[in-house]
């Protein structure tokens, strides 16, 4: 997978949001931050959810990496 979740990990820390804070303020399942955190495909609506509660933008919690060439 190439979407990477690092940024949104990154802006937690510095917000200091627990994950369970996360999910309290977008009602996203455990599951679903499990996904995240494993850098795993989740719905645009997570992603709007989430951009929602952190007053961003998708481009602060995600990146584009291209996947090595193999």
């Amino acid at each position: 997978m190439a979407i990477k979740f690092y940024k949104l990990m990154d802006q937690l820390n510095r917000k200091e949001i627990s994950k369970g804070d996360l999910q309290s303020m977008t009602g996203i399942s455990s599951a679903t931050v499990a996904k995240l955190s494993a850098h795993k495909t989740v719905s645009l609506d997570v992603i709007d959810k989430i951009c929602q509660a952190l007053n961003c933008q998708p481009g602060d919690i995600m990146e584009y990496v291209p996947d090595p060439e193999e």
